[in-house]
């Protein structure tokens, strides 16, 4: 009873006042154990840390300690003659080398940073729907442009293809024969060609000269979205829903090569005759360039943070643009080196095109289309696409775009059934619809 009392007895303060004692003896104890700081290791750190960091510029410093010492010597011999009364008044000629000082040598020594300008965009013409063309029965997913500039075909959800005037809108011939959406087409420049591809998995070859099929080539396990047709070889590359692109011989229907790699579908696929001969843009967020020749992937661009819908050659310099939700990105051939972002066009962007004016068009989910300088990146032109009479304002959406050989026409196709042709404004002129332009350091594309 005694102990319990005595331990009463004590305040809670003085248990306190104890226990920090206790813990400040144990650390105090702990610190005369931790040895002393090596002078000679401190002093290499800080020699090698010195070295690391100014090393170019040493040997400038002692250049420039050995000029001001053979200054220094000849002011000495000037003070001795003036002294001795030779040459007093000897006239010395005055250089800038002799009236530099140091500090201002050493200034000269340190690289100048470079200022960082941005280009002011070349002035383009703004675009205005021109004509309306109607006639599928479902959403049009795929348009392409006849090589003489003659006609151009769109495929749609209805199953069939139509084959166009360019020149006046006139329904041509309509080609049926595939059992689901029409998701892609490519039309050959040396052969009286079409190709298509669907969501029925096949991948036919119409002969035009006949309007029929003369070829299938089987081998995509699921739905195939993309299709492109190489320029200088008989070679046709297909990529959709299976995460993969295939090579097929065109005349033999052989599946040459099987590009895989992706994790997602491959939502397009675009070929070239210079190295990279193929590039695929993926839902997993990537960017693939092929070797042809290998049939295997060289680089793998992950830049991009969401799926990629569309990637896009331009016709006259080797580089080539993407297009995701996140930013419109240009790259660099061969390597894929990245050059800029394009910031603004905030949707799901389906399809880009690229006319040799470097007129780079995007086109999104929500009938949004946006017109910008390749060059500078200047978004100068938005545009909202008109939904027809009898569709639903949710059916705004553009699924494909191309131009015309000449790039004077581009032609979208469209979720309201319909196929527009947008030209350039010819009465428009600078004065008229001016740059408005600021450069903008802070904001620059030229950043991941």
């Amino acid at each position: 009873m005694t102990e319990v009392q005595d331990v009463q007895k004590h305040s809670v303060h003085t248990l306190v006042f104890r226990s920090l004692k206790r813990t400040h003896d144990m650390f105090v104890s702990d610190q005369r154990t931790i040895p002393a700081l090596d002078e000679v290791a401190e002093k290499v750190k800080m020699r090698t840390k010195a070295k690391d960091m100014y090393g170019p510029f040493v040997h400038k410093v002692d250049e420039l300690k050995a000029l001001q010492r053979t200054r220094d010597l000849e002011r000495l011999d000037d003070d001795s003659i003036q002294e001795n009364g030779h040459e007093s008044n000897a006239l010395v000629p005055v250089t800038e080398e002799s009236t530099a000082t140091p500090q201002s040598s050493a200034l000269s020594v340190i690289p100048q940073r470079k200022v960082v300008t941005i280009p002011k965009p070349k002035w383009h013409p703004p675009w205005k729907l021109f004509r309306v063309i109607s006639g599928h029965l479902g959403w049009v997913r795929c348009v392409a442009v006849e090589p003489g500039n003659e006609w151009f075909a769109t495929g749609s959800a209805d199953r069939v293809i139509k084959i166009w005037e360019l020149a006046s809108g006139k329904l041509k011939v309509s080609l049926t024969g595939h059992v689901s959406s029409v998701r892609g087409l490519a039309v050959s420049e040396r052969q009286p060609y079409l190709f298509s591809c669907g969501e029925d998995r096949q991948v036919k070859c119409w002969d035009l000269e006949y309007n029929k099929v003369i070829r299938h080539y089987h081998g995509h396990l699921s739905a195939v979205y993309s299709m492109t047709l190489h320029p200088a070889i008989d070679v046709l590359i297909t990529a959709g829903r299976d995460s993969t692109a295939r090579v097929w011989d065109m005349r033999t229907k052989a599946n040459v090569h099987t590009l895989t790699g992706h994790t997602n579908t491959v939502a397009s696929v675009i070929s070239q005759a210079t190295e990279p001969q193929i590039i695929t843009g993926s839902h997993d967020c990537t960017i693939r360039l092929w070797d042809l020749a290998a049939g295997r992937s060289m680089v793998t661009l992950t830049h991009h943070k969401k799926s990629v819908r569309s990637v896009v050659f331009h016709p006259n310099l080797y580089m080539f643009g993407s297009a995701s939700p996140d930013a419109i990105k240009q790259w660099r051939c061969p390597e894929g080196k990245f050059v800029q972002n394009l910031f603004g066009h905030n949707a799901i962007i389906n399809c880009l095109a690229i006319n040799s004016d470097g007129v780079l068009v995007s086109g999104a989910d929500n009938g949004t289309l946006h017109f910008w300088d390749w060059r500078t990146g200047y978004n100068f032109q938005r545009l909202q696409a008109p939904v027809q009479p009898g569709s639903m304002d949710s059916e705004a959406g553009i699924f494909a775009m191309t131009y015309d050989k000449s790039g004077s026409r581009l032609i979208t196709a469209e979720a309201d059934k319909t196929v527009k042709i947008y030209k350039e404004d010819v009465t428009a002129t600078e004065e008229t619809h001016p740059v408005i332009w600021k450069p903008d350091l802070l904001h620059s594309t030229r950043r991941y």
